[in-house]
């Protein structure tokens, strides 16, 4: 599985951006797919994911109601809208493939894509 992430940039606190994350290969023997997220001097750490099948979805505690991941089957491509952005959301955004249909999906992920930059100004 191969993925290529898109769409960060720079926004003011308060503003949105849509992160794109597509997906080619092995993608539909994925069981989910997640972005995750690395801010400088902080460890990665899981955001959001959405379980290929079914679409049920899990968010990180600090971006419930004001992140939505979603997917495009047709386009084999997850997004990731951010809304309310806030200067703490500023990191380096990734997308990544867990392909083990078991387990909790903020953890174990299998394949991950290059990162994009999301830097928020407050």
């Amino acid at each position: 599985v191969q993925l290529q992430a898109s769409g960060g940039g720079l926004v003011q606190a308060g503003g949105s951006l849509r992160l794109s994350c597509a997906a080619s290969g092995r993608t539909e023997s994925s069981y989910a797919l997640g972005w995750f997220r690395q801010a400088p001097g902080k460890e990665r750490e899981f955001v959001a994911a959405i379980k290929w099948a079914s679409s049920s979805t899990v968010y990180v505690d600090s971006v419930k109601g004001r992140f939505a991941i979603s997917r495009n089957n047709a386009k084999n491509t997850v997004y990731l809208q951010m809304n309310s952005l806030k200067p703490e959301d500023a990191a380096v955004y990734y997308c990544a493939a867990k392909m083990r249909p078991y387990g909790s999906v903020i953890n174990d992920y299998d394949y991950w894509g290059q990162g994009t930059q999301v830097t928020v100004s407050s």
